[in-house]
């Protein structure tokens, strides 16, 4: 009975710790969750409280992205302040590599033919072709593309730039490689190592396209001289892959095969003429493969860049112009409105505002041949669409 009842006494002695125990883990988890509330309410503070402050209606996803991507812009930048004269030079040495073909084997090519008609004709439309090409890149590279003054009274309608903290006016952009802003700007191009902006705009549309008529020209008329050399499969196999080792060793496998262990005067001279091809036939075959491709990739990336910027030019609108007027659209579509680019007058009238074809100047005298009118206007104030409107 004694020992009984000691055990029964000892029950509530349990329970009654148990339950201390309990309420004890009750309170330390009341603690940790206020602890994780609280700090979860700071957080919640700190980012409204920086929402706050960087709350603007026109933020987006985009700017975020840019923000977030500016360190890559600056590196980027300070790249193509680098290389740019590097692409100047290798424009300019692309294009002479083209010019001396034509003169060292299309000419000769077509003499020896006796095709003298057809030779009359590349020699004029040739030449045309590239006095453009020469003077539109001289002209993109070496004219400033216009900087708005510094004094404000001197522009009609402008913000301040928060990069230079000088007067922006109407279309006019910072560009970040140059450093300043520019203006009507459209981009800054690596292959000019200059901005492309209002003075210098019609420079580089038309050096662009001279140069794509350029390509495409010179594929059509070395493609005689191409198919003979590149659709020979045993000249291009052998041009390729001669002096290689992989053609070696199956030079050599063959000749032992036939002469033994030793390899004859006409295999030995074989493998030094380059797999049965002479050093000069090799070269000429290589320098034939590389015109045509060169010309070939040139004009299939220009083509798809002038047009383009062709059809930013149909639009009246830059480059830059282009990503503004697309988020106006998204922004005004949620009203209910409809956004109109201000500066757009029809792709006729859009070309010849661009052209600078006004004041009696003429599409042959002025863009047919090379010339250096300056464009319309100062690039400080531009007339508007909505308000120069014809009435119906």
């Amino acid at each position: 009975m004694n020992e009984t009842t000691s055990v029964q006494r000892k029950k509530p002695t349990n329970l009654t710790m148990g339950r201390g125990d309990y309420n004890q883990h009750s309170v330390e988890s009341k603690i940790r969750r206020t602890c994780c509330q609280k700090i979860l309410e700071y957080f919640r503070m700190i980012r409204f409280s920086l929402r706050a402050l960087t709350y603007n209606s026109f933020t987006s996803k985009s700017i975020v992205l840019d923000t977030a991507m500016e360190p890559i812009f600056w590196i980027v930048d300070r790249l193509s302040r680098k290389i740019g004269p590097i692409m100047v030079v290798l424009v300019v040495v692309l294009t002479t590599y083209v010019v001396s073909f034509f003169y060292i084997i299309l000419l000769p090519y077509l003499w020896n033919r006796g095709q003298f008609g057809v030779i009359t004709f590349h020699w004029f439309f040739g030449h045309w072709l590239l006095v453009n090409i020469v003077f539109h890149y001289y002209k993109g590279v070496t004219t400033p593309p216009g900087e708005p003054p510094q004094i404000l009274s001197d522009t009609n309608v402008a913000t301040i730039c928060k990069r230079c903290v000088g007067p922006k006016p109407p279309r006019t952009h910072h560009c970040s490689v140059c450093n300043h802003c520019i203006l009507k700007m459209d981009h800054h191009c690596p292959w000019l190592n200059n901005c492309v902006g209002h003075f210098n705009h019609r420079y580089f549309m038309l050096f662009c396209i001279y140069m794509w008529l350029g390509t495409l020209y010179v594929c059509i008329s070395v493609w005689d001289i191409f198919a003979e050399e590149f659709f020979d499969a045993k000249k291009t196999f052998y041009s390729f892959f001669s002096g290689g080792l992989l053609l070696k060793t199956i030079e050599v496998y063959k000749a032992t095969q036939t002469n033994g262990t030793t390899l004859s005067p006409e295999t030995v001279e074989k493998l030094k003429n380059m797999g049965g091809l002479s050093f000069s036939d090799g070269m000429y075959h290589k320098v034939v493969c590389l015109e045509f491709f060169l010309c070939i990739g040139v004009m299939i990336a220009l083509g798809a860049l002038t047009a383009w910027h062709a059809r930013l030019i149909c639009r009246g609108e830059t480059s830059v112009e282009k990503h503004i007027n697309d988020d106006e659209r998204k922004r005004l579509k949620k009203v209910n409105v409809i956004y109109k680019n201000p500066y757009d007058f029809g792709a006729r009238e859009n070309w010849r505002i661009f052209l600078g074809l006004g004041e009696g100047r003429s599409f042959i005298r002025h863009i047919i041949f090379p010339s250096s009118h300056v464009p319309l206007g100062s690039g400080l104030s531009w007339p508007h669409s909505l308000v120069h409107a014809k009435e119906p």
